[in-house]
């Protein structure tokens, strides 16, 4: 019984390895009364769960926007420890606008992760299918994708965009992306909630 115990904790706890700097704001928030007690802080997006978080930096260290840290559990060489995660709307507006440049970039070199949903998603509920809540994607696209994928697995966007018809298949799984981060969205393809 501890071994499942185990598993379910191991699966409920995901924690990113890796994120890409939205913000850097060397005197912390705002809301900091005084400020020698403001520490450097970096509004940050994971690699994988594209969690937002919120990091203050070692002292001394500087990050760069778009620049990849890592934030594992241990030899993190500029982030001092996570301060939590955030929602969107606490986003700096300098970070807001770093967001869809972060997730392209992103989207784009985890192909093979966003080729294999296509390949291997499946209904959320009698009545509707995961590609359905994918923007530009209905019922007619739905089918076209799922009779596609039953003659041959997809192996790339492209083979995507060939056999379905549909166009920019990086930039539909981005704008889903961003707009999980953005709403309160009942279903979460990609993305975890604050």
């Amino acid at each position: 019984m501890a071994v499942h115990e185990d598993e379910y904790i191991q699966r409920r706890h995901v924690y990113e390895e890796y994120a890409y700097v939205l913000d850097y704001l060397p005197y912390g928030r705002g809301g900091e009364k005084s400020r020698h007690l403001a520490v450097p802080t970096a509004q940050i997006m994971g690699e994988q769960h594209f969690t937002l978080l919120e990091a203050e930096l070692k002292l001394g260290a500087t990050v760069s926007v778009h620049e990849r840290i890592y934030i594992g559990r241990d030899r993190r060489e500029k982030v001092d420890r996570i301060i939590g995660r955030i929602g969107y709307e606490q986003l700096t507006a300098n970070a807001k606008s770093e967001v869809v440049p972060v997730i392209d970039e992103l989207v784009k070199a985890q192909d093979r992760r966003f080729v294999d949903f296509f390949n291997n998603s499946q209904p959320v509920t009698p009545r509707m299918h995961s590609l359905e809540l994918l923007p530009g994607i209905g019922k007619k696209s739905m089918w076209t994708i799922i009779n596609a994928r039953e003659k041959k697995p997809f192996t790339s966007y492209k083979d995507i965009e060939e056999r379905t018809g549909l166009k920019d298949i990086p930039r539909i799984v981005s704008k889903r992306i961003l707009e999980e981060l953005s709403t309160e969205s009942k279903y979460r393809l990609f993305t975890r909630t604050v």
